[in-house]
């Protein structure tokens, strides 16, 4: 099953490069291009350079900078083989939360083995972007976030007991999440956690495209003759989590539907009641709450919103009507909200197919309710589903029956920073 071990990481060294606070961001696919330069214009020294690099010749020069960096003292390794505890403290539910984990190394394994596991489709585009810079820095910046079973929760005590000391590292990001990490360099302590991953399975939580990435590098450098099995290329930088850990939290990925040549909202609704109960609603600020409570009793229900205060509640009358369209899918795939909206209104009833979707091209996506009930009243859209959150067991259902999900499926929060650990691999 999954093998994982210690490595010795590369970070910044404070002195010679600035306020950690200055070094880190976000994961590269939420950073805007005006993000970006204001994270450098705060600190040149700041790991955007490296993880999500610009110019003419972006990746070859993120390769040099990686270099000269380290020439500088601005990067260095640390002296000893370690596994990383990372804890981030943030709000969400209106209330303070906590997830911890270990950073470590990981075996990249195909898919087909079961050991490591998808849960969403992914981008071409993306992945050739991530192995682009792979093969010129032979570096992870960022970590792939992964979740594992443990009924006992035993690694977890394990990980809290080795992290009750203060940390090597703590700080605040620009949008109050507190990062803390500790260093654990007891051998005796690295084997028992790296021991009680080998009957266990991972499943992706985010970082898909980074982990096809690996595979490919790992499978180019095989082809080049520059790796072998066993070498530093068969294995990348994940943050593991207990799956059932009090702190994890996931977001719903509301659906923004636009430029349809013809959308007639009432048509729509008229359609919709084949399969769902449609309800008038007042007040679009009780969306979210309602939309919760019938979350809470397990049911599946959309908000419709087209403008105004006024909003409409569709609410599966039947689970018969997917199973129908989608007889080779498992319980677990059928049974999902993006799946139910998808194939019974996007697909069935807006005629939106899987292609259309891929592109974005009649739909795109945001975490935020504000954003999509704005793209709507701004006329951004023609109309927004809200949705509510995918159960982390759903995703571990999905993933086991080696199925996906529809991209933009899960959104969990907050994401892990870039910066404060890296995985160089030895060449």
């Amino acid at each position: 099953m999954a093998e994982i071990k210690p490595f010795r990481a590369l970070r910044f060294d404070t002195q010679a490069a600035g306020d950690i606070r200055e070094l880190c961001c976000p994961p590269y696919d939420i950073i805007s291009e005006q993000q970006r330069r204001q994270y450098l214009d705060v600190n040149e020294h700041n790991v955007v350079r490296l993880e999500l690099p610009k110019g003419e010749n972006p990746y070859e020069e993120a390769g040099a900078l990686l270099r000269q960096w380290q020439d500088e003292g601005i990067l260095k390794r640390d002296q000893q083989d370690g596994l990383y505890i990372y804890e981030e403290e943030f709000e969400a539910h209106g209330q303070r939360m906590r997830v911890k984990g270990v950073i470590c190394r990981v075996k990249v394994e195909e898919f087909s083995k079961g050991v490591v596991l998808p849960h969403e489709e992914t981008l071409s585009k993306a992945k050739t972007d991530r192995l682009n810079l792979m093969k010129t820095t032979f570096c992870n910046f960022s970590q792939i976030y992964s979740l594992y079973m443990d009924e006992t929760h035993s690694t977890q005590q394990k990980i809290d007991r080795l992290s009750q000391g203060d940390p090597q590292v703590e700080m605040e990001d620009g949008s109050g999440v507190v990062h803390r990490l500790w260093v654990v360099t007891d051998p005796q302590a690295i084997r028992e956690i790296c021991g009680d991953f080998k009957e266990r399975k991972l499943y992706i939580a985010d970082g898909h495209h980074r982990y096809e990435t690996a595979l490919n590098f790992r499978n180019d450098c095989r082809e080049r003759g520059i790796a072998k099995e066993g070498d530093a290329v068969d294995y990348i930088m994940m943050m593991l989590v207990d799956m059932e850990h009090d702190g994890l939290v996931v977001f719903p990925t509301h659906r923004l539907v636009r430029d349809l040549a013809s959308f007639d909202p009432e048509a729509v609704k008229r359609a919709c009641e084949e399969y769902f109960a449609v309800e008038e609603k007042e007040g679009i600020a009780s969306m979210e709450a309602q939309l919760d409570a019938l979350y809470q009793q397990g049911k599946k229900a959309f908000g419709f919103y087209t403008g105004g205060d006024k909003w409409t509640l569709l609410t599966l009358k039947s689970m018969e009507p997917v199973q129908a369209l989608l007889p080779e899918a498992c319980a677990a795939t059928q049974g999902l909200d993006v799946t139910v909206l998808h194939s019974l209104v996007l697909e069935k009833i807006f005629g939106i197919d899987k292609e259309n979707m891929a592109q974005q091209i009649n739909l795109t996506y945001t975490r935020e309710f504000k954003e999509a009930v704005q793209s709507v009243q701004k006329e951004e859209s023609q109309c927004a589903f809200i949705l509510n959150p995918t159960r982390v067991t759903e995703i571990r259902d999905v993933a086991a029956a080696g199925e996906k999900m529809p991209q933009k499926s899960t959104y969990f929060y907050p994401k892990l920073i870039t910066g404060l650990v890296m995985n160089q691999m030895e060449r």
